[in-house]
């Protein structure tokens, strides 16, 4: 039932993102669609400089209560 649950929350983000929206879940993050500019790179075999190209990338921001429940552990 549990594996039910997150399969459908998964697909949700997934398709969310698909669209170019954020997802907040309280409590424990957000999944950020941002979009990551054209950049200048180099290919490692060759030393050739390259170009890569823009592109939007998903990023997860921890929320308040999941990155103090982290720090709470520090050793």
């Amino acid at each position: 039932m549990a594996g039910r649950v997150i399969d459908a929350m998964l697909e949700v983000i997934q398709e969310a993102a698909g669209r170019g929206d954020n997802v907040r879940i309280l409590g424990f993050g957000a999944f950020l669609v941002r979009q990551r500019a054209e950049r200048q790179g180099r290919n490692i075999r060759t030393g050739e400089a390259i170009t890569i190209p823009a592109k939007k990338v998903v990023v997860f921001k921890p929320g308040k209560n999941l990155q103090e429940a982290v720090n709470q552990n520090k050793d």
